[in-house]
């Protein structure tokens, strides 16, 4: 999983996400809201935490077995956290090749013909930074 960080980056440089079964995810709420709050992590789950799409937008609705009282959320104030397989499929075409270096992951990508490498002891946070380089080359 990558960092809220990282995340907060991914979604501000315009990265769009469609919750689905299994995604996790954090809480961005107003600075009133308790900070610990915002530290817990999520998971869609047909049973806990589900996806409810309107034309007004995307709602995460929790049933009820959180610990604490909550609803539902909209998507805008939540920090999707995708996993290294989401980020691998994200880069898509660009994607060279993920390697175990002695002390981190690198991954590779090609950007306008030209060979990019990111590293990062996680080999997730490797891939999301790929991921940003992309998203902010292509804006």
């Amino acid at each position: 999983m990558i960092s809220r960080e990282l995340a907060l980056q991914l979604r501000d440089v315009g990265l769009v996400w469609h919750p689905e079964s299994g995604d996790r995810f954090q809480l961005d709420l107003p600075s009133h809201v308790e900070a610990d709050v915002e530290a817990d992590t999520f998971t869609v789950s047909d049973m806990t935490i589900e996806t409810h799409r309107y034309p007004t937008g995307t709602i995460l609705g929790f049933n009820g077995t959180t610990e604490w009282a909550l609803d539902s959320v909209a998507i805008a104030d939540a920090v999707w956290l995708p996993r290294e397989d989401q980020l691998r499929e994200l880069l898509r075409a660009t994607f060279r090749g993920l390697r175990r270096l002695p002390d981190a992951f690198e991954v590779e990508i090609e950007l306008d013909g030209a060979t990019r490498r990111f590293e990062h002891p996680d080999p997730a946070e490797a891939y999301g930074l790929a991921l940003l380089a992309l998203i902010e080359r292509t804006r």
